[in-house]
């Protein structure tokens, strides 16, 4: 087996990664260095000025910071696709990225040194696939959604060709036959978006960075998405980009290293006590992530749905959760004495930890990936309100395939919040999602036994980096 981190001359090898700058990409990248490392292999994670992970947190992993030089202006912008345009463009023009990955080069050289055997990078990152390209670097991409999303981001072509796309409002409860079980308001449609172009632009890059690769990693598992990783190893294999599924990520990497803190927001470790004085299964567990934002209405609405719905609930209520808000987001009037005793709202939360807690009997999520992988693996049925992008595939995989949660779409209004939340933490409905949750809970736990399909899947994922 490869877990000696060695190649073929006995030289230890070393891997380089480079993460997307954004909490839900940078945190499975960094727990994929963590399970990378604990299979012997030295381990660099190069990253940008903005977003910057803390090295002293990541005890074990050298770090090597590339200034990225993007336009103040783009670092600030919310439109996150803009930023990710912006980032590559100035990765391209500067060269550091190619000087960063030269130097490491340079210093396998020296003896007794590991040798660089690839570059891991974020399947948006193509700025850094041409920089190792040009060094005759082969590179892995890291894909942080499902394989669902994967394949239909890889399907835009057909959705336009068979008249998908662009959507229409008589078309939106259309179901896609050939992507079950999504429907057109499922899709990122880039037409809808201020600049179209921008949209398909960010599609492109995650199939070009997978065709160039020489292999794709999937931040999900066999148990939960059999089918979807079947079909993307019909594609890819072919074509000599084999995938490896090894998810789920937070629970991959060493017991040393699995507290490493990967979150570039300060936790409020206040809400665990509270969670501690709650009885078991009764809190709703709410997070829209660190990136997603909503309306002053909706968070309004958001407000009272909680108030009324008679629930314990704990809410994050992260600093530019809102729209035109960034600082620190006042709660309505009345709002604090109308759940005195049942709600505790913080600023950002150890996610992780309190999906774990037996209190927890529901989570309110957006349906990003990393969030929805974390539910999943502690057996929490969800209540999914996605807003953007592969959310809105996630969350419609959540109610229908999965059958794990509740599926809140259109307006959002207070009254319909409360029977959601009732439906699932209440009513006859959630106790079935409730018993399926715990079903698949165990099947991810088999999948990360030592013999499991995900520890398999590392270990063949080391060996192909060994021979490269």
């Amino acid at each position: 087996m490869a877990g000696a981190g060695g190649g073929a001359d006995g030289r230890r090898a070393r891997v380089a990664l480079f993460p997307l700058p954004f909490q839900g990409h940078i945190s499975p990248m960094l727990q994929l260095a963590g399970a990378l490392r604990a299979r012997g292999l030295a381990v660099t994670v190069l990253h940008t000025a903005f977003n910057a992970p803390d090295p002293a947190r990541h005890p074990g992993l050298a770090f090597v910071a590339v200034p990225d030089a993007i336009p103040e202006a783009a670092a600030a912008a919310t439109n996150g696709i803009a930023k990710i345009l912006a980032l590559n463009a100035a990765m391209e023009a500067s060269g550091r990225v190619r000087a960063a990955l030269a130097s490491l080069m340079a210093a396998a050289e020296g003896e007794g040194e590991p040798w660089l055997a690839c570059l891991v990078i974020d399947s948006t990152l193509t700025a850094a696939q041409k920089a190792a390209a040009g060094l005759g670097l082969p590179t892995l991409v890291l894909h942080t959604g499902s394989a669902a999303c994967f394949r239909l981001f890889r399907s835009y072509d057909m959705l336009h060709h068979k008249g998908y796309l662009p959507s229409t409002e008589s078309n939106l409860h259309m179901p896609i036959k050939e992507l079950p079980p999504l429907q057109v308001r499922d899709l990122f449609d880039p037409s809808k978006l201020p600049n179209k172009e921008i949209g398909q632009k960010i599609l492109n890059l995650a199939t070009e960075t997978t065709t160039n690769s020489s292999g794709a990693i999937l931040s999900t598992f066999e148990a939960l998405e059999p089918h979807e990783l079947g079909m993307i190893r019909d594609e890819l294999a072919p074509k000599g980009v084999p995938p490896f599924a090894v998810g789920p990520l937070h629970k991959l990497a060493t017991a040393a290293s699995r507290g490493a803190e990967t979150s570039l927001l300060d936790q409020d470790r206040s809400c665990v006590a509270w969670l501690d004085a709650r009885a078991p299964g009764s809190v709703l567990y709410v997070s829209f992530g660190s990136v997603a934002r909503v309306t002053q209405d909706e968070f309004v609405e958001v407000a009272w749905g909680l108030a009324g719905s008679g629930r314990p609930f704990l809410w994050v209520v992260r600093r530019g959760l809102v729209l035109g808000v960034e600082g620190k987001q006042e709660l309505p009037d009345g709002f604090g004495a109308a759940v005195e005793g049942r709600g505790k709202v913080v600023e950002w939360a150890p996610q992780q930890e309190v999906l774990a807690h037996p209190a927890v009997g529901g989570f309110w999520t957006h349906s990003g990936w990393n969030s929805t992988v974390e539910s999943v693996y502690e057996g929490v049925p969800m209540l999914s309100r996605p807003l953007f992008g592969d959310q809105l595939a996630t969350g419609r995989y959540v109610a229908d395939t999965w059958r794990l949660g509740v599926l809140l779409e259109g307006v959002l209004e207070r009254g319909e919040i409360e029977k959601a939340i009732r439906k699932l933490m209440e009513e006859d409905e959630g106790a079935a999602m409730r018993e399926r949750a715990k079903g698949l809970k165990e099947k991810v736990r088999t999948c990360l036994e030592s013999s499991g399909s995900s520890q398999q899947a590392v270990d063949k994922l080391v060996d192909h980096i060994l021979s490269l």
